[in-house]
């Protein structure tokens, strides 16, 4: 089988890499795909250098826009590139843009559609991500979710069982993979910090971070947390320049990006981690690492019910009260089943054994269900991207 995987950021990379070294060691064409979502060398070329992933066979540079934009340019992008190479399935990621244009372009196109990480919800109807990740569940022929609560999703939403796979998480599978050569590559020594004895924070979602007020309150709330375990902030990009415009509270260090490895490191010997990201609340449950996140809902509610993760939401108030609670008592370490470093494997299994019976599934096959959450499914439709 020739089989495109396709990646455009940061957060695709990890997940790909143990799907693409199973497909090649059973003997699939792989045909790896960067859209260029992701462009700048401290997000990018760092992690293809981190986790030993080859360069990719084409690249669509298409960098960066407003979602509209984005979207579009690898649409028109990916289209020829399809048809061109002609694969039997295509391979996509998470619920980034690139995530979803690439499924759409592949669902009119004919090729199978597997879709990574399938049936994650927050439920949260004004995430981008959200309904990226909704829309490519539609289009997909092979739902391979990371967790139970993950195919409780798509049997509620009406999905068939035949396109169903439960195959655990292929972020744990670069985890455990990594970990060892991450432990000894001195990030720590580098930054002069000892493990436990800091905390590390993420920030970098737009609600989070593009609105003056809410990350002031937020960077208040650090630096409250800050006086009982000293924070370090790896800057995104994105976020750097505004975290230095509000000023930076004392006891919060900033540091530029770190690499995949050392990223990892940073995380396995942190007392606690603050974050507002999906996959660093499934590396701190895999890691045994408290973790404290900065949002009012989470796609990956299994990292709270059988992992280490709280989630405090974005007021100042309870982003303190949270943290000093776990602080004082940390969850037990616990690791959802599956989540045992052999995903990619299970993945391979599934595209190179046969997917779903009858091929695509038609709007006949699938049972009518509205995948936002109840209470808003009686109001007036609106953008969620607005």
């Amino acid at each position: 089988m020739r089989i495109v995987c396709v990646v455009g950021a940061r957060p695709n990379f990890m997940k790909v890499k143990p799907v693409m070294d199973a497909l090649e060691q059973r003997g699939a064409e792989v045909v790896l795909v960067h859209t260029g979502q992701h462009y700048d060398p401290a997000m990018n070329d760092v992690f293809f250098a981190d986790l030993g992933i080859r360069r990719p066979d084409r690249s669509l540079g298409v960098g960066s826009g407003s979602h509209a934009e984005q979207t579009a340019r690898v649409m028109t992008g990916f289209e020829p590139l399809l048809a061109e190479v002609a694969p039997d399935a295509v391979v996509v990621v998470g619920d980034i843009n690139s995530t979803v244009a690439c499924a759409l372009v592949t669902a009119k196109a004919g090729p199978l559609l597997a879709h990574v990480e399938a049936g994650l919800r927050s439920r949260d109807w004004r995430m981008p991500e959200e309904v990226n990740r909704v829309v490519t569940d539609r289009l997909s022929d092979y739902l391979l979710a990371p967790s139970e609560d993950a195919v409780v999703n798509l049997r509620a939403e009406g999905y068939r069982e035949d396109q169903i796979h439960l195959v655990g998480n292929v972020m744990i599978d670069s985890l455990l993979a990594n970990l060892p050569r991450a432990r000894v590559g001195g990030a720590l020594e580098r930054l002069g910090l000892r493990p436990g004895a800091y905390g590390l924070v993420t920030l970098h979602r737009p609600a989070n971070v593009d609105d003056p007020a809410v990350l002031a309150g937020m960077l208040k709330a650090l630096g409250e947390v800050a006086q009982h375990c000293p924070l370090l902030l790896p800057a995104h990009p994105r976020a750097a320049d505004k975290l230095t415009a509000l000023g930076v509270p004392e006891g919060v260090r900033l540091v530029p990006p770190a690499g995949y490895l050392d990223f990892l490191a940073l995380q396995a010997s942190a007392r606690i981690v603050l974050t507002d990201s999906g996959g660093i609340q499934e590396e701190t449950t895999a890691l045994g690492v408290p973790c404290v996140t900065l949002r009012e809902n989470t796609e990956r509610p299994i990292t709270v019910s059988e992992g280490t993760n709280v989630l405090a939401g974005v007021e100042p108030e309870g982003i303190v009260r949270t943290t000093l609670a776990v602080l004082a008592a940390p969850p037990p370490a616990r690791r959802p089943a599956l989540w045992d470093g052999r995903a990619g494997e299970r993945i391979a299994e599934v595209l190179l054994t046969g997917g779903p019976a009858g091929g695509r599934p038609r709007p006949t096959d699938v049972v009518s269900a509205d995948p936002r959450p109840a209470d808003s499914q009686n109001q007036p439709a609106q953008s969620p991207l607005v």
